[in-house]
């Protein structure tokens, strides 16, 4: 979901990119033409103002995730990683386009390289993002933004699938507490981020910090 997707972003460094934002398909944005600016990597980011809308809301965990998302984005821009947004757009309430929620969270600073719609939880599936990701010889993206086990895990696997090497930076993720329907018990947001991380290491990405992340960019 959020999929600030963006995760997929994505420098001088050949083949990385980043994406931010939240989800949604490719809304028109205009790609560089140069690929000498883009690298192996791609930082994604999907982090809109839809969730602020929804009743599940809560900014318990915001200003730490909103510091390492910032520190990431302003490493990843330091870096020539270009950034990607992805916004998720539905069909009604804070997530159809006509609410004039479905953009960056205010804070979030400067504009993608690109931006993605997507209607599906993956930043992938019917975006054109593999195809611009390919076009511009990126073999790497970094995953943040909203929410932890649903936009950002999904793009993680799927791109995983898709042959991107995938770093899941999960400080940078946010996720809100959930009750499981059958059982009652509650999960908290760290509770689900611990789960993400177990599923994800080793089998779909490499789970890192912030600073890891950008010391392995800078390497």
């Amino acid at each position: 979901m959020a999929n600030r997707l963006v995760e997929f972003r994505k420098s001088a460094l050949k083949n990385v990119g980043v994406a931010v934002g939240s989800e949604s398909a490719n809304s028109g944005n205009q790609t560089p033409d140069s690929q000498e600016s883009f690298g192996v990597q791609s930082w994604g980011v999907s982090a809109k103002q839809s969730f602020t809308r929804m009743p599940f809301w809560t900014e318990d965990d915001l200003p730490v995730v909103q510091s390492a998302l910032l520190k990431l984005e302003q490493g990843c821009r330091a870096r020539q990683v270009p950034v990607v947004h992805i916004f998720h757009c539905g069909n009604s309430g804070a997530f159809a386009p006509e609410s004039g929620f479905v953009k960056a969270l205010a804070w979030l600073p400067g504009e993608p390289a690109v931006r993605f719609d997507k209607h599906t939880h993956n930043a992938f599936t019917d975006t054109g993002l593999d195809l611009w990701l390919r076009r511009h010889g990126i073999q790497k993206i970094i995953v943040s933004g909203i929410r932890t086990e649903q936009c950002c895990e999904t793009t993680a696997r799927v791109g995983s699938d898709l042959g991107y090497r995938v770093d899941f930076v999960t400080e940078a993720t946010l996720t809100f507490p959930m009750t499981h329907a059958g059982t009652g018990v509650t999960f908290s947001a760290q509770d689900i981020k611990t789960r993400t991380e177990l599923v994800l290491q080793d089998r779909f990405a490499r789970v890192v910090d912030v600073d890891s992340c950008l010391a392995d960019l800078a390497a």
